[in-house]
This record gives C-alpha cells, sequence and structure tokens, in this order.
C-alpha cells in the first residue's frame, strides 16, 4: 500500500499545468483524504503517519480555494508540498492555504502532518470563490506566505488582539493579480472594506466536540453573518488588527470578512479561536482556573458582602472600618478619627456614596458606554467614568441614611457574583475588572470589551438584585422609627461620662476614676512581689 501511494503522489506531480496544490488522479482508497469543496470532515493525524489530502471535481468557475484546517490546542502542519517550507506551509491550531487555480485544473493535493505525541483530532474544508471575490490576504508583506488568509492571534492577561493580511482583488485563471500598492483609486485593493466578527461559545464549555462543531459555525460567509457579532469595519487605511479584553476560560472564535462594496462579493478568512489560557500548563490551566487560596479569599469576601447587605447600616462602624482597609490605612484612619471625634458624617458618606457611583458607573460601560469609539481616549473615558461616580453622592446628600442603605445592597451583594466567578464562570465579574485593566493596562483603550451573556448570567443576575432588593428592603424595615445614624463614640463617652458625675444613684458613680483604679491594680502587683516580714514577737509601743 505504501508503494502504490507513493506511485499516485508520483503520478499527481508529474502532471502539467499544476500550481501550489498539484491535480491529481487517485481515490482515497489509495490512501489521501478525499474532500469536498464546502463540507466539513472529521479525521485524527498522527505523528508517524502524515496524511496527503485531495480535492476532485473543482468547479470551472473558481479562481481559487481556501482549504483550512482546525483543532482544539494541538498544532497541526498543512503544506503545499512534503517538504516543509516557512514560505509554503503553515503550523498551528487554525491554518489555512490559498490555492490559486490554473486554467483547465481540477484536482489539488497537500500534506498535511502533526509533530505531536498525541493523535490530534482536526476538521478541515476547502472553500471555492470566483475571480469576482476578494482573496483573503492577497497583499501580504508582514507574513511568511505569499498569499496569507490566516488571522494570527496574540493574548495576554489585559487583551487580545488580532491580526491579518491585507487582501486583493479578485481575478481570473491564468491571469496575474492586480498590484497591491499602485495606485489608491476605486479600481485598486483600497475599496475593501473588513468586517470583524466575533463569536463566543457557550460558557464553561471546554470540549473539543463543541469547539469543532461551532467553529463550522465561521469558516463561510453566509453562516459568519448569522451567528457571529460584527465588532467593527475596518478600511483599507486602517491598520488591519484589532484588540479585545482576554476572557480567561472563555471560548472565542474571530474571523474575517472582506468585502468588495463595488462588486457586492465578499471572501471570509480562516477563522482563529482562544480560550486566553493553556491547556497542557502545569498550573493555572484551562480547566482549573481559580487557585484554593482565591476561591477562599472570595468566599469569605462574599460572607462579609452578605453581611454588608443586610445589616450595614445598622452595623456602621464595621463598615467604616472596612472601608478603613480598602480605601487605604492612612487616608481610612484620617476618616475613622474625624467620625469619631467630632461625628463629621458628611465625608464618610462621600466616601460610602462614591462607592456605590464606582459601582454604577462600571455597570453603565460594561452594559452600554464601553465599545463606543469617543471612549478609547482615556482622558474623555475618565472624565466621564469620575463624573458619574461623583453624581451618585452628590444626588443622595440629602438623604444620607438611603444612600449607606444603597451603597450597603448593592455593593455587599455584588461582592456574592465575584464569588461565583471563584467557581463558575459569569461575565458580571468584569463589570468592575474591565475598569482595574483600564488603569493598569496602557494599551487597554483600544479593546473591545464585548463579553458573551448566557444561562449562567442571567441566573446569577437575578441572584443580584434579589440579594440587593432584599437587603435594601429588610433595612428600611429595621430602621424605621430609628435615629438616621448611631452618634459618634466620643459624645457617648462624655455623655455617659456627666451621667455618672451628676447621678449618685447610678452604681457606676461609685467607681473611682480611670486614674485611681491604676494606681491600685499597680499597688496590687507590688505587694504580690513583696517579701514577707518574719514571725516573731511583736511588742507594741507604750506611750
Amino acid at each position: 500500500m505504501g508503494l502504490l501511494r507513493l506511485l499516485v503522489l508520483a503520478v499527481l506531480a508529474s502532471e502539467p499545468g499544476v500550481a501550489r496544490g498539484a491535480e491529481t488522479v487517485g481515490n482515497s482508497s489509495e490512501g489521501l483524504l478525499e474532500f469536498s469543496v464546502g463540507k466539513f470532515r472529521y479525521f485524527k493525524l498522527n505523528r508517524p503517519s502524515p496524511e496527503d489530502a485531495i480535492l476532485r471535481h473543482i468547479s470551472s468557475n473558481a479562481s481559487f480555494l481556501i482549504f483550512q484546517i482546525h483543532s482544539q490546542y494541538q498544532n497541526t502542519t498543512i503544506s503545499f508540498t512534503k517538504t516543509i517550507l516557512h514560505n509554503t506551509s503553515g503550523t498551528g491550531t487554525d491554518k489555512g492555504l490559498v490555492f490559486i487555480l490554473r486554467p483547465e485544473q481540477s484536482m489539488c493535493t497537500w500534506h498535511l502532518e502533526t509533530l505531536d505525541a498525541e493523535p490530534v483530532q482536526n476538521v478541515a474544508i476547502p472553500l471555492s470563490y470566483s475571480e469576482r471575490d476578494p482573496v483573503p490576504g492577497g497583499c501580504n508583506l508582514e507574513f511568511d506566505l505569499d498569499i496569507d488568509p490566516n488571522i494570527y492571534l496574540e493574548y495576554n492577561f489585559f487583551e487580545t488582539t488580532i491580526k491579518f493580511a491585507p487582501a486583493n482583488l479578485g481575478y481570473a485563471r491564468g491571469t496575474n493579480p492586480l498590484p497591491c500598492d499602485i495606485g489608491t483609486g476605486r479600481d485598486s485593493r483600497w475599496r475593501l472594506l473588513y468586517d470583524v466578527y466575533q463569536y463566543f461559545l457557550p460558557e464553561n464549555d471546554l470540549s473539543q466536540e463543541g469547539l469543532l462543531k461551532h467553529l463550522q459555525r465561521m469558516a463561510e460567509v453566509p453562516q459568519v453573518k448569522a451567528s457571529a457579532i460584527k465588532v467593527v469595519t475596518l478600511t483599507a487605511n486602517d491598520k488591519p488588527s484589532v484588540s479585545f479584553s482576554s476572557l480567561r476560560g472563555q471560548g472565542v472564535i474571530y474571523n474575517v470578512i472582506v468585502r468588495d462594496p463595488l462588486l457586492n462579493t465578499s471572501a471570509a478568512y480562516v477563522p482563529v479561536h482562544t480560550y486566553a489560557c493553556h491547556f497542557e500548563a502545569k498550573e493555572g490551566n484551562c480547566s482549573s482556573l481559580g487557585r484554593i487560596s482565591t476561591k477562599v479569599f472570595f468566599t469569605l469576601f462574599a460572607l462579609l458582602g452578605l453581611f454588608i447587605c443586610f445589616f450595614g447600616h445598622r452595623f456602621w462602624k464595621t463598615v467604616r472600618l472596612i472601608l478603613t482597609a480598602v480605601t487605604g490605612s492612612l487616608g481610612g484612619i484620617l476618616l475613622v478619627a474625624a467620625w469619631w471625634r467630632f461625628g463629621i458624617l458628611l465625608i464618610c458618606m462621600l466616601c460610602v456614596g462614591l462607592e456605590l457611583g464606582f459601582l454604577i458607573s462600571s455597570v453603565m460601560f460594561f452594559a452600554l458606554l464601553g465599545n463606543l469609539k469617543i471612549f478609547q481616549d482615556d482622558g474623555v473615558f475618565w472624565v466621564t467614568f469620575s463624573c458619574i461616580a461623583v453624581i451618585i453622592p452628590v444626588v443622595f446628600m440629602g438623604c444620607l441614611r438611603i444612600l449607606s442603605i444603597l451603597t450597603c445592597g448593592f455593593v455587599g451583594s455584588y461582592s456574592v457574583v465575584l464569588a461565583f466567578d471563584s467557581y463558575l464562570y459569569t461575565s458580571l465579574s468584569y463589570v468592575t475588572l474591565n475598569v482595574l485593566k483600564r488603569a493598569l493596562h496602557k494599551d487597554f483603550h483600544r479593546a473591545f470589551t464585548n463579553v458573551p451573556f448566557q444561562t449562567n448570567d442571567f441566573i446569577i443576575l437575578a441572584v443580584w438584585g434579589m440579594l440587593a432588593v432584599s437587603g435594601v428592603t429588610l433595612q428600611m424595615r429595621r430602621e424605621r422609627g430609628q435615629p438616621f445614624f448611631p452618634a459618634h463614640p466620643y459624645k457617648l463617652w462624655k455623655r455617659e461620662r456627666e451621667r455618672r458625675v451628676t447621678n449618685i444613684l447610678d452604681p457606676s458613680y461609685h467607681i473611682p476614676p480611670l486614674r485611681e483604679r491604676l494606681y491600685c491594680r499597680l499597688t496590687q502587683i507590688k505587694e504580690f512581689f513583696r517579701k514577707e516580714q518574719p514571725a516573731g514577737e511583736r511588742t507594741p509601743l507604750l506611750l
């Protein structure tokens, strides 16, 4: 069988008029993987046994083909020939090649292999395009392939960036492509537009089967438009690069559709996917996103949040001490000292209101404003964000108790959402995480902050709302008829001291002052350590 296979490949290579992929005669029974245009095929690749693939019956209307192959996290190599060269092959989890067809060519072959020690499950599909369709990556000047339809993806904790090569206008078989950088008129590739699409896998789904099934919705132009979210449209003058917020542990598929608005035609690049994590890492891999210490911390934080949600206003001093730890030692100590000695509520409630304002402002940018182009400017973003955060305490300055209860209810219940994220992925954790990323990473301003909103998120959102409303309602009822705020400790101490001085029937009136009590205690300690006098006869002094 091996000899027969080599013979078939030799015949393929000797056929005239073959470019990139050879025009071939053969069938799958001869050891070749056989494909059909527009149909997906599942197969496994093993390191000891590379495969050669064949596509037959190519339509005469097709001008070029794009063959793409996908796996979950193990690399696969696709090449025009068995000899692997950097400018005729590609290696990765989502790779493709463009086959420029010659006149009368109706068959193509290509070579597939993997260097991974374990078998690699793949799904692949060849797609055909006509001479009117733009050629993805046809004006590549940055990457290795002459015509590169691939999307290159990089990610870190903060952002995920995709890059791709510009496309060229389509052309007929046997003709030369149009020059890429001669002229910028309507008859050149500068008229092309690039639509960037984003598709979210189901939350908490790290399965290989799920990924390969959903990738089929992102390969062809009609399915991409029907299934994915269009994030942005780039012109030929824009840099072919787009950034997104990294969603650790969440599967995301990206693709780019290049459109020719003059001919009303389009073509799709090779889709690329990421989970923003490593499957084979020993620590912090995709299957174990949360450390034990993180889970313990957020669980305790959630319990504290529940206490604040339902009892925060009644135990106002406890909340202030927590605020001390959160806002910083020095500022927090000064804040508590001002309330303890002088009973200044305004400054304290301003800080409490800013917490609620921060959360509300974060929600607004998370749900409505985050992807607007105007807010890609850091100055505009932070001024707007700060104004929304400051407006909240200003509006409630006339009713400080309501402000305190609202803050306890909403901020306390949100801590439960953060605890859920430690055990079960939820997009609601990015309400505040996106703001922290913006503050810590200088390039995050260019990232689109779309997140999936699926069944888990609706359930957790309902829990958040239920806890917040319940906490606010309970505290409103408990505080009905009570003083708005407890008296500050210095005032209570002073009042108690005056009461003891004037009320002789109060047992505490007869308690000696603190200085005398301390002196008495020290005297008792000294007596305990004093050496006893020797026993003997003692004669009283007679006067």
